[in-house]
């Protein structure tokens, strides 16, 4: 299969798709059932071609390429890729995202850390919407889903900002500023010939993507890619600028 063949099918394109048990490889597998050509990326090449391969022993078409979201020029060089393959862009996924340590505290946090979390989670993110909307403007039914957490609301019972969970405070600032950054992006986005691209934030739930995790509640990695997938399906007449679980609004 020629990687850099043009297509008839949509284009999805989803960050941090590395790790087998994760949100990003999930997602590839579902939007590629639902007939797009899915590019899967990740910063190891290894893990990319890896993940990539077993999707088309699968019969889905899954491309693997490399990007580091923390680099500009890589970012740029994946642009120019996607351009010269397709032309367009159907669906970026901003999957790609730090991970502080459980139980991260505001005061005594290392700041060199939470600088790494917040420069993938929000800034990776962030590149990779200014470098791809360009060619998802050129889609007619272009899609931008930013997977965020209810670690970042102020208003989840569970895991929110207010609460006395341990998710990580840079985690959690990190995600709560891709809320806003997806609100910023959606609120300024031209209509274009009738049509523009809807940027959503989702939040996937607690879900087992660790060791353990089921064991803990956390739901089946399949039912948080699908809360995902949702918001990548949305119709053009959907909401843009929200932040949802299951289709469902979440509050900020």
């Amino acid at each position: 299969m020629g990687t850099t063949a043009s297509t008839s099918k949509p284009v999805a394109l989803v960050t941090g798709a590395g790790r087998i048990t994760g949100i990003g490889f999930e997602t590839v597998r579902q939007l590629a059932q639902q007939g797009f050509r899915v590019v899967l990326t990740a910063r190891d090449d290894q893990a990319a071609q890896a993940r990539a391969a077993q999707l088309r022993d699968e019969s889905l078409d899954v491309i693997a390429r490399v990007v580091d979201v923390n680099n500009p020029a890589s970012v740029q060089a994946l642009t120019a890729w996607v351009r010269e393959s397709f032309g367009r862009l159907d669906v970026l996924i901003n999957n790609a995202a730090g991970m502080s340590a459980y139980g991260e505290q505001a005061a005594s946090a290392d700041l060199d850390q939470a600088h790494a979390v917040i420069e993938t989670t929000l800034f990776g993110s962030w590149r990779m919407a200014q470098a791809l909307l360009p060619l998802l403007r050129q889609s007619p039914h272009g899609r931008i889903v930013n997977v965020s957490s209810g670690a970042g609301s102020h208003g989840d019972m569970a895991f929110g900002l207010n609460t006395g969970n341990a998710m990580g405070t840079s985690y959690a600032l990190a995600k709560a500023a891709l809320n806003a950054l997806t609100v910023k992006l959606a609120n300024e986005e031209p209509v274009n010939a009738g049509r523009r691209v809807l940027i959503n934030a989702v939040c996937p739930g607690f879900t087992a993507t660790f060791e353990g995790g089921e064991q803990m509640g956390a739901r089946a990695v399949k039912d948080g890619a699908a809360s995902v997938l949702w918001a990548a399906l949305v119709p053009d007449d959907g909401p843009s600028g929200g932040f949802f679980r299951d289709g469902h609004p979440l509050p900020w």
